[in-house]
């Protein structure tokens, strides 16, 4: 069995591990799962100085699935968590290592009732697809979705980010974002290669106003996107690659930390991508390196 590295208990979680394994028969694609949402719940646990499993309440596992539905993750991936949450605290209690089991009652958590659309990895690969980059239109389109997908960035992000922002020298932009609260967010090739693309053939051809204010994103007038022009793009696209799902450019931002985290990517640096400072009853954010950053996205997002 592969040996995952839990930030904290890390004995009790893999004595868990080793029981589902032979007493559940859970193996293959199951086992990593479980054992991926349960190194990201450690890290939770390590983030709020929980020293002592007996310090787990109802209110902190609330906290943590409002994490996860606030960065996004799909339903079916918050339900799975519950699951691990759950037959891991089953376990622990039944062994004596707590007193009782928190989770006992954790299907009285009330999470929003309508949670975000996302989209799967095939569908958002078709979405970006149906934007023809040999179209001078086209190609700033195919740029402007493969940002969104690329760094999740919110749509205000996206339409007031300017060329002096971009860092492609260390695959790196910068990003101002509620608040003007500054971050910085890896990029990768894809979205790098159609942005260098744009800047070189069509965005020149939509400056000629010299009101362009050096934004990125043009409208065929010269001067910045709106978010109903970005909206109305991210739509039409979605139409024409077939796509059912009710689809906006917040999608992207929901899908983008999905993929991320059911690939197994560390919750804090993908707290961090999304600009997330307080997404929570508990302010979790942490410095993350930029360097570890780039390795989480390069190795964890789906569009290299």
């Amino acid at each position: 069995m592969k040996k995952y590295v839990f930030p904290v208990f890390p004995a009790v979680f893999q004595r868990y591990l080793q029981f589902v394994r032979i007493e559940k028969n859970l193996a293959g694609n199951s086992l990593q799962s479980y054992s991926l949402d349960l190194v990201r719940y450690a890290g939770f646990l390590q983030d709020h100085k929980i020293t002592s499993l007996g310090y787990v309440d109802l209110k902190l596992i609330e906290t943590y699935l409002r994490v996860l539905y606030d960065l996004g993750l799909a339903p079916s991936s918050i339900a799975r968590n519950m699951s691990s949450l759950k037959g891991f605290h089953r376990f622990i209690a039944s062994e004596g290592i707590m007193a009782s089991d928190p989770t006992e009652l954790i299907d009285s958590i009330k999470l929003p009732k309508k949670l975000p659309d996302v989209l799967t990895v095939q569908e958002v690969f078709s979405i970006l697809e149906a934007a023809d980059p040999n179209d001078r239109i086209g190609l700033r389109d195919r740029a402007i979705l493969e940002t969104l997908y690329a760094t999740g960035v919110r749509v205000g992000e996206l339409i007031t980010l300017r060329q002096s922002q971009l860092f492609f020298d260390v695959e790196l932009i910068r990003v101002f974002g509620k608040g003007s609260k500054e971050r910085i967010v890896p990029i990768g090739g894809s979205a790098m290669s159609m942005i260098s693309r744009y800047q070189a053939s069509t965005r020149p051809t939509l400056a000629t106003s010299g009101k362009s204010a050096d934004v990125l994103f043009l409208n065929q007038r010269g001067t910045g996107l709106s978010r109903m022009a970005i909206l109305t793009l991210v739509k039409t696209y979605a139409s024409l690659a077939g796509v059912t799902k009710e689809v906006t450019p917040h999608t992207f931002r929901h899908s983008f930390a999905t993929h991320l985290l059911e690939g197994g990517a560390d919750l804090r640096a993908v707290q961090e991508m999304l600009g997330h400072a307080d997404i929570s009853t508990t302010q979790i954010y942490t410095h993350i390196d930029r360097e570890f950053l780039k390795e989480i996205h390069f190795q964890f997002h789906p569009r290299k």
